[in-house]
C-alpha cells in the first residue's frame, strides 16, 4: 500500500529483493509507468490493474477497466506476450508525452479538478505575445521544420487518428514505433496547420527546461529531447476473460473478418 511519505521505486524495489515473480499495480497510469519500468528491467511480468481515474494504458492493453477484481486474475492465470515501450531522455512512459499547451496545464495545480479551464488559460498564456515558456522545434518526416509548436504529442504507438468512433485509442502496442503529432500555432505555417507521423525516433530542441506531461505527471525536461521506441521490452499479463485488445484493435479486426467473409462469399 502506497502511503503519504512513501516512495513507490523503494517499495517496488523491495518487492523484487523479496524475490517477486511478477510486479502489478494498481493505479494511474503515472504509477503504471513506474512499475513498468521496474518490470522491464528486471525482466519480470507486468500486471495493470485499473483503478486510476482514466486508465488509457488498461483500455490499449485490453484489460476490462469495469472488472477491477477480475484484473486480478493475470496473477495466476494470465495470458502472456511483450510489448512495446517507449523513453524520453531515458524515462520510460507507456502512453504519451505531451509538450506545449497541454504540457504547460498538468503541472498547474488547478488542472486535476478543472482540465478544460486550465487549458484554456494555459493556452491564452503559452500562445500570447508575452510567452514565457521556451519555443520548442522539430522536424517532420517530410523534412519540413516546425518551430513554436502549439502542441506536440508523442506517443508509445501511434493512435488511430483515422477512426472516429475510437480515436483515442492504439490499434497495436508492438509496432515498434513512436507516434508523432504536431500542432502549429495559428498563422505559423502556410500550409497544413500540422502533421501526423510515425519514426522509431524523434529530437525535439529547446533554449530551456521543457514543462511536459509524461503519462499524465508533470515534468521538466532538460533538452534537447530525445525520443525513442524500446520495441518488445515489456512482458505484460492479462486476465483470460479481458478482451487483450484495444477497442480500435477490435474494430480493426472485426472490419478485416467483414472483408474477408464478403470476399469469400464472392467467390463461392
Amino acid at each position: 500500500m502506497l502511503s503519504p511519505g512513501h516512495s513507490l521505486v523503494a517499495l517496488v524495489d523491495q518487492a523484487v529483493q523479496r524475490g517477486a515473480d511478477a510486479l502489478g499495480v494498481a493505479g494511474g497510469d503515472g504509477s503504471l509507468a513506474t512499475v513498468a519500468a521496474a518490470a522491464c528491467a528486471h525482466e519480470l511480468p507486468f500486471i495493470c490493474v485499473p483503478a486510476g481515474t482514466r486508465n488509457h494504458f488498461a483500455l490499449d492493453v485490453g484489460v476490462d477497466r469495469s472488472d477491477l477484481v477480475g484484473a486480478l486474475d493475470a496473477f495466476t492465470d494470465g495470458i502472456e506476450r511483450t510489448i512495446d515501450l517507449a523513453d524520453v531522455n531515458g524515462r520510460i512512459f507507456l502512453n504519451n508525452v505531451s509538450l506545449g499547451i497541454y504540457g504547460d496545464a498538468v503541472g498547474q495545480p488547478a488542472y486535476r479538478d478543472a482540465k478544460l479551464q486550465t487549458l484554456l488559460q494555459t493556452a491564452r498564456v503559452v500562445l500570447g505575445p508575452g510567452a514565457q515558456t521556451p519555443p520548442l522545434d522539430l522536424v517532420d518526416d517530410l523534412g519540413r521544420e516546425h518551430s513554436r509548436p502549439a502542441v506536440v504529442l508523442v506517443s508509445n504507438n501511434p493512435y488511430a487518428i483515422d477512426q472516429p468512433l475510437v480515436t483515442g485509442t492504439r490499434p497495436s502496442l508492438s509496432g515498434g514505433l513512436l507516434g508523432i503529432l504536431v500542432l502549429d500555432r495559428p498563422g505559423e505555417n502556410a500550409g497544413a496547420p500540422g502533421r501526423a507521423w510515425s519514426a522509431r525516433s524523434l529530437e525535439v530542441r529547446a533554449d530551456g527546461p521543457v514543462h511536459a506531461g509524461v503519462d499524465g505527471e508533470a515534468v521538466d525536461l532538460s533538452p534537447p529531447l530525445h525520443f525513442m521506441s524500446r520495441p518488445a521490452a515489456l512482458r505484460v499479463r492479462i486476465s483470460r476473460r479481458h478482451p487483450g485488445a484495444s477497442p480500435s484493435r477490435r474494430l480493426r479486426d472485426l472490419g478485416s473478418a467483414v472483408r474477408s467473409a464478403a470476399r469469400e462469399a464472392a467467390t463461392r
